[in-house]
């Protein structure tokens, strides 16, 4: 199942920052794993946007449990549970199996 999570900012700044180091080990390992497919800070910097790759929702509220920022409750997160009907030819279909490829080049 593929997840949208935003991460909303709660604390100040400074709090966030002392954790981020932690935060960023915590997405690079998930990703190394499989279940981040992307992630990265919003514009403005109000938080971020981690789109995963779960089996379900038990195993996401897993994950998203060992995230440092989540442990000291510095965001607010927010899931959305995407039934993937179509992707591009190029998104990896282990992530949207059920999605119909599209290519560029169809008309």
């Amino acid at each position: 199942m593929l997840f949208i999570v935003t991460l909303s900012n709660r604390r100040p700044a400074e709090e966030i920052d002392a954790q981020q180091a932690g935060h960023r080990d915590w997405l690079i390992a998930n990703t190394r794993a499989g279940r981040i497919a992307v992630a990265g800070p919003l514009e403005p910097r109000t938080g971020g946007l981690i789109m995963a790759h779960c089996a379900d929702r038990a195993e996401l509220d897993q994950m998203m449990a060992k995230d440092p920022f989540v442990i000291h409750g510095l965001v607010e997160v927010q899931v959305l549970c995407v039934a993937a009907a179509l992707r591009h030819e190029a998104f990896p279909a282990r992530w949207a199996a059920e999605a119909k490829s599209i290519s560029e080049n169809e008309s």
